[in-house]
């Protein structure tokens, strides 16, 4: 991959004060809670710019997107945001804790000419229009790039991943917590050092782990826009090899569905599946039943079998075993063994649309299926949904294996969405790349 290091325009604390206020999550896991939040900030919030709000006097001269162009070049004109004077490529550097143990995990960011998907850039999972427009109507208004895909490259000699331990004991461009998460940023800009970032890139072919519609939308705009720059689309890059990328689960929440009956659901999964039930009579007892269902699901995972945690209420969980392997071939004939193999492709097509009616058409509408990432109390989150019958089921899945997620790009396929989640999120308004 062809990378470059820019000046990017970042936020000057002598006029935003505490850039850790200016700062956002990607725009969409933005909630409208959180996006009022981020608005109360700071007046420089980047949410502004990437998840503005909307009006019912809204009109063709004046919307979310007219505003964020008006925010963008008043920042820059009132110095808020300000060009850095030198080339560089920036190391990001995240501190963050998962259950007991402490990660730190290592990225960079670049400028990459934009591949169309191929064997140098390979996407992994689904993409919807609505997105892309959305996206492409605010790269229109402001000529800018903000958000950053999130990439992974592989590279045992860790290359990028000494050059960034090494700049990371000088002072940050930037240090702030947030969600519990400590984000630096640093600049690396020495010319041997931004040379040997760019030969080891030279020769990788990558995936998208997060930001696919950010990169199909620089994809689109570069066909429009005749700059050069346009052919460039900011990205943060991360080395598959660092312990600091985690990929953790996506659970399914299931509601609105016209008629479900748990026994006879319970009845048709065993057609595929084996099934271990884990029942239980008082809160104690749901909570060991609750445990030992994980147990066993990580203990299937480890063995490379499709396992799924279930719960319908009703005083027991239980662990549905793929055992019909036979079942996805009639299922899915012209998919690879690679993409067959996966959890969620055989939760999607097994289960939620052969038993359950849920298809393609019903995921992408979001009708009956709600995700929940595997972070903090999600798991009791869920349980309790369906305790108050506010979701009928959920399905509780592993996470995906990058091994996996590499040999489904490697055959020119996409994952389902919603099959990975890669922690934690790379933020939004670090850097800012202006056309």
């Amino acid at each position: 991959m062809d990378i470059r290091p820019f000046r990017a325009f970042r936020y000057n604390e002598e006029v935003v004060g505490d850039v850790g206020n200016c700062v956002a999550p990607p725009y969409d896991v933005i909630s409208p809670a959180q996006q009022q939040q981020l608005y109360d900030k700071s007046q420089y919030n980047i949410v502004r710019i990437i998840k503005g709000k909307t009006s019912p006097d809204d009109s063709n001269t004046n919307n979310q997107y007219t505003r964020a162009a008006h925010y963008f070049k008043t920042w820059i004109d009132t110095g808020a945001l300000k060009q850095d004077p030198a080339d560089a490529i920036y190391p990001y550097v995240q501190d963050f804790q998962l259950g007991e143990r402490t990660f730190q995990r290592f990225s960079f960011i670049a400028l990459a000419r934009l591949e169309e998907f191929g064997k140098i850039v390979r996407p992994h999972e689904r993409t919807l229009n609505e997105p892309i427009v959305d996206r492409l109507n605010l790269k229109r208004a402001t000529g800018a790039k903000f958000g950053l895909p999130f990439i992974l490259y592989e590279d045992p000699e860790n290359a990028a991943d000494n050059l960034i331990e090494k700049n990371s004991r000088n002072n940050p461009l930037m240090d702030f917590h947030d969600d519990n998460i400590r984000h630096r940023l640093f600049a690396i800009t020495d010319r041997d050092d931004i040379g040997a970032i760019t030969q080891m890139m030279q020769n990788k072919s990558c995936v998208i782990a997060d930001g696919h519609h950010r990169y199909t939308t620089a994809l689109a705009y570069s066909k429009e826009n005749p700059n050069p720059s346009a052919q460039y689309q900011m990205l943060a890059f991360t080395n598959i090899r660092h312990e600091g990328l985690l990929i953790l689960a996506t659970h399914r929440l299931v509601g609105n569905l016209q008629r479900f009956e748990q026994e006879e659901f319970i009845t048709a999964l065993k057609d595929d599946f084996e099934l271990t039930q884990y029942a239980f009579d008082s809160e104690q007892a749901k909570t060991t039943a609750r445990n030992r269902t994980f147990e066993q699901m990580k203990a299937e995972h480890n063995l490379t079998k499709n396992a799924f945690g279930i719960y319908c209420g009703q005083n027991a969980f239980y662990v549905a075993v793929l055992k019909n392997e036979q079942a996805m071939d009639s299922a899915t004939p012209d998919m690879s063994a690679a993409w067959r193999a996966l959890d969620v492709a055989v939760l999607h097509k097994l289960i939620l649309d052969k038993l359950l009616g849920i298809g393609q058409k019903q995921l992408a509408e979001r009708t009956n299926v709600e995700y929940a990432k595997d972070i903090g109390n999600a798991v009791d989150k869920a349980i309790k949904a369906v305790d108050a019958r506010q979701r009928q089921l959920v399905f509780f899945l592993n996470a995906t294996r990058w091994d996996n997620i590499r040999s489904v790009t490697e055959a020119g396929e996409k994952m389902p969405q919603k099959s990975t989640y890669f922690y934690p999120k790379i933020y939004t308004g670090l850097t800012i790349d202006k056309l």
